[in-house]
């Protein structure tokens, strides 16, 4: 009977213990590969590029499996995007990997047409022409 008694009551604490204390997001970079076709500073595939990465960094956790592409809205220079999280992690921990992916893709790929950073809890991948992972 004590015995019961005890692990209920440790089962209670784990219970508590793992709905109180949140993980962290795994943000240790994978790999992290670039295209080897550059754009300028002034082309117009600049500004599509960081409208889609802005959006699959605050879409991707909203939506469902944190799988999520885009596509820039600006005709003249499209860019292309994909973004996706481990299924495990919580929401605000997609939006903090992926950040983290996106910064680690930015200072590798440095104005380069395409890029992917995978991270061991998220990707994040963009390019000039239409993909599917």
């Amino acid at each position: 009977m004590k015995i019961a008694v005890i692990l209920t009551l440790i089962g209670f604490v784990g219970f508590f213990f793992c709905s109180v204390v949140r993980c962290t997001p795994d943000t240790n970079v994978t790999s992290v590969l670039c295209n080897g076709g550059l754009y300028t500073a002034g082309d117009p595939f600049a500004v599509s590029l960081a409208y889609v990465l802005q959006e699959l960094e605050t879409a991707a956790p909203a939506h469902k499996n944190y799988d999520y592409y885009n596509i820039s809205p600006y005709p003249n220079a499209f860019a292309y995007g994909h973004a996706s999280c481990n299924k495990n992690i919580t929401a605000p921990d997609c939006t903090t990997c992926l950040g983290a992916a996106k910064t680690d893709m930015s200072v590798t790929c440095q104005n380069a047409i395409g890029g992917r950073a995978v991270l061991v809890d998220c990707a994040v991948r963009y390019e000039q022409y239409p993909f599917t992972d």
